[in-house]
Order: C-alpha cells, then structure tokens, then sequence
C-alpha cells in the first residue's frame, strides 16, 4: 500500500471536470448525460491540502462538491480505457467549489463561477492508482461534522479510464495534470464560518488507505466585484440547483394548477368549443395561428414556457448562440405539463429545433412544443411523439436565421401573446392561449355548452330545425331539461 503526502510544488498543466457522473446526482437534476462533459479550470484555483476559501462579498450561493480527484502520471494521447487508468498515478480528495451566482456570465464554461482563487482544494495526501480499485472508492463529504456525502464508485456513468481516455483522443495529458471525476448527490451552499471536510478512501483494499481528510473553512469576502466586472445575478432555479432541492432552499413547494382532475375537464372539451367562449368573454387573439401538430390526433394540455429567439447577427450570436445558451437552458429545466412555447417571428428559414431537444423534453415529461417557426429532424421528432406544433420543416440549424435570446417571458408566438404559466391547449383545430384566471369558470361552461350540442346534434339528426334549436327556443329547452334527466 502506497499513501503519500501531496506535492505541494506540484503545477498541472490542466485542471479538468467533469459536470455529471454519479448515478445520484444524474437523477438529482434530471438530466442523463450521454457522453462526458468537461470544463476547465485554472491552476490558480488549487489550494493544497485545503485552508480557507472566500465567498465573494454580494454573493449568496457558494456550493461545495466533494469530488475524487484524478493526478496524471505519464504523457497519455489517444488511450483506450484500459490505458487511460493506467496512465493515473494516484487519486485524492478534491471539492470542486463553485459560486452560483455568476453562473450566468460565461454561458456554462464555468470558469468564474468555478475559477476563483483556492476554488479547488485538494488533498491531504494521495493513495497510488496501482493499489486500489477504480470501482471500489468511496467518497465522502461532512459540513460542520456532519455527514452530507456517501458514495462509491460503483456506478459512475463514466468509469476513470474513459474520462482519461475520452480526453486524450483530443489533447494530450501530462504529468501533473489533474482531473476531477464529478460530485455525488448532497452538494449544496455553504456559509462564512462553515467547515467542509472530503475523504476519499478504499474500505475494501488491503489496508483500506485513505487521503484523510481534506478540510476548507469558508471566510466572507469583502471587497466587491467593480461595475466593469459582471456582478451576482440569481433567480429561484439556481437557488434551487446550489441548494440541491426547492426544500432546501427554502422555496416554497410548486403547486401546478393543472391537477389530474382539471387536465381531464380540458381535455373532455374542444378547443372551438374553448375558443367560442373565449370570444364571449372578448378574448379575440388567443389562438396560435398557422401551424401543423406531427401528432394530429393527440391532445396537447400544459403550462407554456417560453423562449424568445432574435433575428440572426454574427456578433450576437457568438455571444449568446454557443455552450449552454438560453434554449438549451430552458430545455434542461422543463417539467411535466410544460409545453415549449417559441417566439421564433414566423421565421421558417430554419430549425427552431430537432429530435435532441424533442427528445429532452419528452423525457423530463413535457406536455408539448409550439414554435412559430421550422422544426429540423422533422421526421425523427414525429416518431418520438411529443405534440409539435410547427410552421413546416426545415434542414437548417438554429444559427442560420435566430440567436437563443431569453426564457420565461411575455412573448408573441403565431399571433398570439404568450405569458409564462399560460394554459396551452391544443388539438386538432390548433393551439389556444387561456389566462390562468379563466381556465375554471371557461371549462365548466364548455363542459355545460358541450352538452347541449350534443342535445342539439341529435334533435337535428332526428329531423329538428336548426333555427329553432340553434340556439334553442324556450320549448326546445324545456325539452333539452327532460332530455338530461332522463340521461342521469
């Protein structure tokens, strides 16, 4: 057995990690990833054997994640995973430290929310790679002695030998150079005066050796970002993904007004039927207008979110169009019964879409998608199933025509103004837009206006007059009164 203190004059090249691998934290966000994610982080950011970490003065959300680091021994380029883990000289305990309020700057590259000065504690000492095995380390993280992380390497998404050699078809890894494999489920925010401690260590292997334990107190800062430097920004979703959950955030729970029960009163009626009674109420542009469904005989009910495109421009879209930009952002947060809603300005010059996105919002539950605009993958978005309502397809990607722009806004989509949290409702005949405020009373009258057509219909089909049954003269409803007793 082999357990060395850390190189304290160690420099890598490269601080490597990884954005999801434990099973826990995979179903912790609802996102599956099918290849490794990487990004960088700055050598600058190491503190060796752990010490202090300041949370920088305006923020709120400083998450700790307790990771099992990975040190590269050799020169190592275009490995299999059998090489990959051999090129590892030895694993030690790591927290990849990250403030959620800059999250938003750099567009998922991470590198201020995650590259700050002793960001990336490590330590205290190393176990060689050659005495344990991979699948068999454990993790653990405590926060003022408190066990808040417990996991093994058993099943990772992404064994250590195929991290080293995914990198390695791309760039050649060196000596030195440091890779963090991913946090387990139970990271969440700490606090000036909090004491996070990280182990890594083998319980099964001879000796059951073991980094110890890597300790980092948080200290407040106190000199403010300049106004030339982008400043904190939050909203609720990152409060709830630096916390870990809405409850430990301290949100309230999210209660949708779409209960099972009102779904099924919708979807008992018609949108025309909806519609008429919107217009009765002087609702005359609630209609989304001129798009097809790729499953015309389903029924589309949700809660619209929404996404805002802007016309092409270069600068723009270098900006705002690459890495984890506003659409896929908004496709990575959906819930069930959201339905997609797109302001792509009747632009049919291009995929506002295609099959990967149907296929993320299919997973997370989503109720449906509504653009304006064209879809790409036409025929592989039809299979996968999710009601898509489009201006046709289109081969080109997004970039030819829009710029990703903002999500869950007062937007226009096919003629209609969509808010956030709107009833979608679509069909057949097409796509309403009903105010929340209304759905109760307006589907209640459907149900009840519903019912009479149904009379209606009959008494027609039997030979009545339409001028007198439509609507229906005072005998016609004396009539109509009988006729549902007697279907009681």
């Amino acid at each position: 057995m082999s357990i060395t203190t850390l190189d304290l004059t160690i420099e890598p090249g490269k601080i490597i990690a990884l954005h999801l691998n434990y099973a826990s934290r995979i179903a912790q966000r609802g996102r599956t990833p099918s290849h490794p994610s990487f990004f960088l982080k700055p050598a600058t950011s190491l503190a060796f054997t752990g010490g202090t970490v300041e949370r920088p003065a305006g923020t709120e959300l400083l998450a700790f994640e307790g990771e099992i680091a990975l040190i590269i021994g050799t020169h190592v380029r275009r490995a299999t995973p059998e090489q990959g883990w051999a090129a590892v000289s030895g694993v030690t305990a790591a927290n990849d430290l990250g403030v959620y309020d800059l999250r938003y700057v750099d567009k998922g590259s991470n590198l201020r929310s995650k590259g700050g000065d002793g960001f990336t504690p490590i330590g205290p000492n190393v176990i060689a790679a050659s005495d344990v095995d991979p699948a068999k380390l454990r993790l653990r993280t405590w926060v003022n002695g408190a066990l808040v992380q417990d996991d093994t390497t058993e099943n990772l998404a992404f064994g250590f030998g195929t991290l080293v050699a995914d990198l390695s078809q791309l760039m050649t890894l060196e000596p030195g150079d440091i890779i963090l494999t991913g946090t387990p489920a139970g990271s969440s925010v700490i606090v000036p005066g909090d004491v996070v401690e990280v182990e890594v260590d083998a319980p099964t292997a001879p000796g059951s050796p073991s980094t110890g334990r890597l300790t980092t107190t948080v200290v407040q800062g106190t000199i403010p970002l300049p106004e030339f430097s982008a400043g904190p920004k939050i909203d609720n979703l990152q409060r709830e993904e630096a916390w870990g959950s809405r409850e430990a955030a301290g949100l309230p729970a999210e209660v949708s007004i779409l209960t099972e029960d009102l779904k099924a009163r919708i979807n008992s009626v018609a949108t025309a039927t909806l519609s008429s009674l919107l217009r009765k109420r002087g609702f005359n542009n609630v209609s989304i207008d001129g798009l097809t469904s790729t499953q015309p005989g389903a029924r589309m009910v949700g809660l619209a979110r929404t996404l805002r495109y802007v016309p092409f421009r270069e600068d723009l879209f270098e900006k705002f169009g690459g890495g984890y930009n506003a659409q896929k952002r908004l496709f990575d947060s959906l819930q069930p019964d959201d339905v997609v809603v797109m302001d792509a300005r009747g632009e049919t010059g291009s995929g506002t879409l295609g099959d990967i996105l149907a296929l993320r919002a299919r997973s997370l539950g989503a109720a449906g998608i509504v653009t304006d605009g064209g879809v790409r993958d036409l025929a592989v978005v039809t299979d996968i199933g999710i009601p898509t309502y489009h201006s046709g397809g289109h081969p080109a990607v997004l970039g030819r025509k829009h710029v990703p722009w903002d999500v869950d806004i007062t937007i226009a989509c096919g003629g209609a103004s969509v808010q956030p949290g709107d009833i979608i409702i679509g069909d057949s005949d097409g796509v309403l837009v009903v105010p929340p405020s209304l759905i109760h009373d307006l589907v209640a009258e459907a149900i009840v206006q519903e019912r009479e057509e149904e009379f209606i219909a009959e008494m027609v089909a039997n030979g009545g007059r339409v001028e007198e049954l439509f609507p229906m003269n005072k005998d016609w409803r004396a009539k109509y009164v009988q006729w549902l007793a007697d279907q009681s």
